[in-house]
């Protein structure tokens, strides 16, 4: 099975437990890449949906066992904790089958960079402030997902690819587009307080890289929308990947052998 290799890879807002996650997606792209880091960067598993109705697939298991997996074969894997599962920061600094456990952490990239990595839902005043106005937005998401849900069942069959259309809706929204702007900007002041080059997070479900001056901020996006992840080249560059229209161009690439590095390991032209 082709492989896609990458120094670190990032993933956040997967939400296990709800049936918006696109499990089936994720666990493709766990199976095609492997990482030297493996960063889970919050929300990774919705305890807030779990408390009011039980959901959990069977592929649920399978992509906790294949993360597991790669953390016995070699990868570090990190888990940085969001809001929705909240509950697992009181393991902080605690190691479950290969799993650090962690509030935040700092990542050094192949060419010097220190990036922050956190979830960033300290950040949202929101949540922060306003527990059940949180929980009432929530409930609002979670209808637009579902809207979202039943728009692709139309779309596939009619033979379209997936699409998002609450992504779509949510960025078009004046406020909403102000409130990522504000956002990211309280981001990259707490990473340029804490000596960093820069700041990796998840939390708004909005995958981008982009600059503040001379700060980095890079988000990676969600797995109930978009399907993406953040990921780390050999060299150090970073690279959103969007594994819906991305893996089978990628996976392409790897077949034909068109990118080798000096130690004969196949690398993704991303």
């Amino acid at each position: 099975m082709e492989t896609l290799r990458y120094r670190a890879i990032w993933l956040s807002d997967i939400h296990l437990g709800t049936r918006d996650a696109k499990t089936e997606y994720l666990y493709d792209f766990l199976r095609h890449t492997e990482s030297d880091y493996l960063y889970l960067v919050g929300d990774i598993i919705d305890m807030w949906k779990l408390k009011s109705r039980w959901y959990w697939p069977r592929i649920n298991n399978d992509i906790m066992r294949l993360v597991m997996k790669k953390a016995r074969k070699g990868t570090r894997v990190i888990y940085i904790p969001g809001n929705h599962d909240e509950l697992l920061r009181d393991f902080s600094d605690h190691l479950f089958g290969g799993i650090e456990m962690m509030e935040e952490a700092v990542h050094e990239t192949a060419d010097g960079r220190r990036l922050l990595v956190l979830h960033g839902d300290v950040f949202d005043c929101v949540v922060m402030n306003s527990r059940w106005l949180a929980e009432l937005g929530s409930w609002a998401y979670d209808m637009l997902l579902r809207l979202n849900r039943w728009y692709n069942v139309v779309r596939r069959r009619l033979g379209f690819h997936y699409w998002s259309l609450s992504q779509y809706l949510k960025h078009k929204v004046k406020e909403a587009v102000s409130y990522i702007g504000d956002y990211e900007q309280a981001v990259v002041k707490a990473a340029r307080d804490k000596g960093a080059h820069g700041v990796i997070c998840g939390h708004i479900h909005h995958a981008t890289i982009t600059r503040y001056g001379d700060m980095l901020y890079a988000n990676s996006g969600d797995w109930v929308e978009s399907c993406t992840a953040l990921a780390e080249r050999e060299d150090g560059e970073l690279t959103l990947i969007h594994w819906v229209t991305d893996s089978a161009r990628l996976l392409d690439e790897l077949q034909s052998h068109e990118n080798i590095d000096s130690d004969g390991r196949v690398v993704p032209a991303g």
